[in-house]
């Protein structure tokens, strides 16, 4: 089975036209406005109109309010709704009504007692990401270009379709899928030439490595 590849925190024309050339999966813009790859939806609407189709389109959101999620939604279509802040389930659940689509929900790992939280989310969302806790005290959830240990999800059964992410480059995808036994992958820093700037190259670079761990 193929291995599923997100390119997260696409903000300008070239990654985005780069990542839908190299067969990225999944696309995501991010509505977090502390990061450096935040987006406005107007602009991630522009981006998104570049390419009709293809890889789906996920929105990165923090602990978003129904009025922040709705106003993006009715600027900029998207496909699945990324939660990476403290949301709980009851939360999920409640957003995944209300807005009738697919969530995905991020969950922060450094030690295997983090993946306990699968089982509570499991019956809530559509899919998982597992990244990297960030450092105590820092201004994001996700995006640090720091890995964890991969083998913690090595033969767990994660009910879901999940990605892994946190400090994935070209040259390290390929055994951080083998070591965690990741069906999907995501990516940000770890394709950047500058903070927040992509990088054509090593967006394809990324996909193919990753697509060719399988």
């Amino acid at each position: 089975m193929a291995v599923e590849v997100k390119i997260c925190g696409i903000r300008d024309a070239e990654g985005f036209d780069a990542a839908v050339a190299a067969g990225a999966d999944l696309i995501g813009f991010v509505f977090f406005p502390p990061s450096p790859r935040f987006v406005e939806p107007a602009q991630a609407r522009a981006l998104s109109a570049r390419h009709a189709g293809g890889a789906l389109r996920v929105g990165l959101f923090v602990d978003p309010a129904d009025e922040t999620l709705a106003a993006t939604l009715a600027e900029c279509p998207l496909d699945i709704l990324q939660l990476h802040g403290e949301e709980t389930p009851a939360r999920l659940a409640a957003i995944r009504a209300r807005f009738g689509m697919p969530v995905m929900k991020a969950l922060g790992v450094a030690t295997a007692a983090d993946l306990d939280a699968v089982a509570a989310f499991a019956p809530v969302a559509d899919r998982f990401l597992f990244d990297a806790k960030p450092p105590p005290g820092g201004p994001l959830p996700g995006g640090n270009a720091q890995p964890f240990e991969w083998r913690l999800l090595a033969g767990r059964a994660i009910p879901r379709p999940w990605l892994l992410a946190g400090g994935l480059t070209p040259d390290n995808v390929a055994e951080a899928i083998r070591c965690a036994g990741a069906p999907g992958v995501d990516v940000s820093s770890g394709v950047e030439r500058a903070r927040g700037v992509k990088d054509a190259a090593l967006i394809r670079a990324f996909v193919a490595a990753a697509k060719g761990a399988a």
